[in-house]
């Protein structure tokens, strides 16, 4: 990610062996002292990195921060402490300067004590890797966050530029007092410490205090500001001046980017929800009426299923102001939700309940309450809740375990479950396992399962256990994201028609090499360390494909862009019977000797068919077919048609449902569009009744009701 940076920093991320792959440990270093401050949890009982922290701000020679991912330290009594202080000292010793200039922080599983042997065996390789690029720091800090979380601005102070970055984590137990989960703020402006300690506590007040996930505050949440000055404007001294002003205006902007990127990626959640209130009679009043509605778990609940339910965001706010004391008068209240009246002066509203419900399948949702009572304003910022908030957090807490070589660990053995459990999934999958025994299986393996290297090791290990229990599977690979980042370096531009990616004579080169010399020897090597025989081929070899030049029914030429003629399995068959599972790029040799750049949705359907398999599984970046934003569990090959005639399949689904509904014609029993996103969702289609993604099949479905995506 190409960030301008402010001045003067430097960042690095590593995995020091506290989880077991992913970074989890974050350097950020100023090359001058800097002014610090920091705003922190006021829960009782604080993480000791936390305690280090707020015993050493403000100050104006900060210099670092150093902060693990995967254990809070919280709770470890004195050892905790005494790893914390090691932790600092050890970073402190290595780049030669005082421990006090370094501040701490840690996130991850609370009761469990921090590894600071391997932290330590780790700094010296943390530094060498020092850059100026902020992402290494922002993804060593995540824990079950989805996405890293940054952003910038900039802006001048007394004819100076400055730069102000911010770096956050943070899902669940989102609920500050003071702070908020980790939130790196840094400037290369010159703020004096007691003002910039002055502009954090309001920019904090006003965002992160602001926001709820899940009304549960850590033990371990921190947010720092370092200022180190090198941008060389004249030192703001007063958070009163205009100079004081601006830059907490932008503090604040900075923070709400931050607010906002946390909510909508809290744990589980599928939408951000922000509520503005107006007219409240105090300030007091309007925050806590504001943030009353997105800490409501009926709110949250109604949101996560579309619905416009406006009683429970009145009954939210009837009932803090209960408990307050405050001021209201539901007869003067007007509410609003995605910008339609809903509610006004006592009196429901009528409106269209289908396009409303429509427009809160948004990303955002955003409710308005008009209170008429006083001038105070607030806004607050929260999520929906959903199935899977229940589901991490119940792993999270139930099985969180330290191993015995260092890492934490989600324990999800059968194991550690209760005898009628184990008994039961056990049960549950040999039925499934007798079932699919000896099926041929082809998987169009593409989108963000071929790129996350935790998603390539679930998928080979998937495919491996499958194998195992009699599955014969065929894995026809995309990669087009690769593909278009490839060509982006060389600066050829990538462009697409119907979802089909033209391919002239240069970028066929690359797309040859990057399908067959990359991503197909990847996912070869990949199965290998799982354990699996896996056999690398271009639909090229052995000529398993005859292709030909796609000819578009509008008449646009795609340049070398095929269709498969014929398939020849023999080759496949072969591989299979010795116990390899075939991996094909989506290549075809035309009659004409030139190499065609096929769709392998379209190739994947075509060897389903030619090969006899009962299956097709997509894996996508998408949960499957969805229907006004739900998600259709099982769907008839007619419906489909029907869905691609009337227009409402578009885009990169669309050659996709084509290839669907021809592998269907052509005698493939189902059809599987599921998410490649989460992990394991191939076991979890196959062996669960209801699976996860959309079920395709000839005939009307027998279990065609539409579920609320979760």
């Amino acid at each position: 990610m190409h960030m301008k940076t402010p001045l003067g920093f430097s960042f690095a991320g590593t995995n020091a062996g506290i989880k077991v792959k992913k970074p989890d440990l974050c350097l950020i270093l100023s090359e001058v002292p800097a002014s610090a401050a920091a705003c922190v949890t006021q829960l009782k009982g604080r993480a000791a990195a936390v305690e280090w922290t707020a015993e050493r701000v403000p100050q104006n020679q900060a210099r670092a921060i150093i902060a693990n991912s995967g254990c809070a330290n919280a709770l470890t009594g004195e050892q905790g402490i005494e790893a914390n202080r090691a932790m600092a000292t050890s970073l402190a010793e290595s780049l030669g300067l005082p421990p006090d200039a370094v501040l701490t922080c840690s996130t991850g599983g609370t009761g469990i004590h921090l590894p600071v042997a391997k932290i330590q065996t780790a700094i010296p390789g943390l530094i060498a890797k020092l850059s100026p690029d902020p992402q290494p720091s922002a993804e060593a800090i995540l824990t079950t966050d989805t996405c890293i979380k940054m952003t910038v601005r900039e802006a001048f102070l007394g004819g100076k530029r400055i730069r102000l970055l911010g770096i956050a984590k943070g899902t669940g137990m989102i609920h500050p007092n003071m702070a908020t989960m980790f939130a790196f703020l840094l400037t290369d402006a010159a703020v004096e410490s007691n003002t910039l300690n002055t502009l954090l506590r309001s920019a904090v007040d006003e965002t992160f205090n602001m926001l709820t996930v899940d009304g549960d505050t850590s033990t371990n949440d921190t947010v720092i500001a370092l200022a180190n000055g090198l941008a060389a404007n004249a030192s703001i001294t007063s958070p009163e001046s205009e100079e004081g002003q601006l830059f907490g205006t932008l503090l604040t902007d900075v923070c709400r980017d931050l607010t906002r990127m946390m909510a909508a990626d809290g744990e589980g959640a599928n939408r951000l929800i922000t509520v503005h209130l107006q007219g409240a009679a105090t300030r007091e009043d309007a925050r806590a009426l504001a943030r009353a509605v997105v800490e409501s778990n009926l709110v949250k609940a109604a949101f996560f299923g579309a619905d416009p339910n406006w009683g429970r965001v009145l009954t939210a706010v009837g009932a803090r102001a209960a408990e307050r004391n405050a001021t209201y008068d539901v007869k003067s209240t007007h509410v609003s939700i995605q910008g339609v009246p809903v509610f006004n002066q006592g009196t429901p509203q009528i409106y269209d309940a289908d396009a409303l419900r429509s427009l809160m399948r948004s990303d955002e949702v955003q409710v308005t309450i008009t209170l008429g009572l006083g001038p105070h304003e607030a806004t607050a910022w929260g999520c929906d809740l959903s199935y899977d908030y229940v589901r991490i957090n119940a792993e999270y807490a139930a099985v969180l375990v330290e191993s015995p070589d260092g890492p934490v660990r989600l324990d999800q053995r059968l194991d550690t479950k209760t005898p009628d459990l184990k008994a039961e999934a056990l049960l549950q999958a040999l039925r499934y396992i007798e079932r699919f025994s000896g099926t041929l299986a082809v998987i169009k393996y593409g989108g963000a399962a071929m790129v996350r290297a935790d998603l390539k090791d679930s998928f080979s290990e998937d495919l491996r256990l499958l194998q195992a229990v009699g599955l014969r599977p065929i894995v026809v690979h995309g990669g087009g994201p690769e593909i278009s980042k490839t060509l982006d370096k060389m600066g050829q531009r990538s462009e697409f028609i119907d979802g089909l990616r033209v391919t002239d004579e240069n970028n066929l080169k690359v797309i040859e090499m990057v399908l067959t010399g990359q991503i197909n020897k990847e996912i070869v090597a990949s199965l290998a360390r799982a354990g699996a025989r896996a056999v690398g081929l271009s639909g090229k070899d052995g000529n398993l494909i005859s292709a030909r030049k796609l000819q578009m029914s509008s008449g646009k030429d795609l340049g070398y862009v095929g269709e498969v003629v014929s398939v020849d399995p023999d080759v496949l068959t072969l591989l299979m019977s010795k116990g390899y599972i075939p991996v094909l790029s989506p290549l075809g040799l035309g009659q004409d000797g030139h190499t065609y750049n096929i769709n392998a949705d379209a190739v994947a359907a075509e060897i389903a068919i030619a090969c006899g398999a009962k299956k097709l599984i997509y894996l996508s970046d998408v949960p499957g077919i969805l229907s006004q934003g739900l998600l259709v569990s099982e769907l008839s090959a007619e419906e489909l048609e029907l869905r691609l005639h009337d227009g409402s399949i578009t885009g990169g689904m669309l050659p996709k449902a084509q290839a669907v509904l021809r592998s269907l014609t052509g005698g493939v029993e189902s059809v599987h569009i599921i998410d490649g996103r989460v992990p394991h969702n191939i076991v979890a289609e196959l062996f669960t009744a209801r699976g996860v993604g959309t079920m395709i099949r000839p005939g009307a479905p027998q279990e065609g009701e539409e579920v609320p995506l979760g």
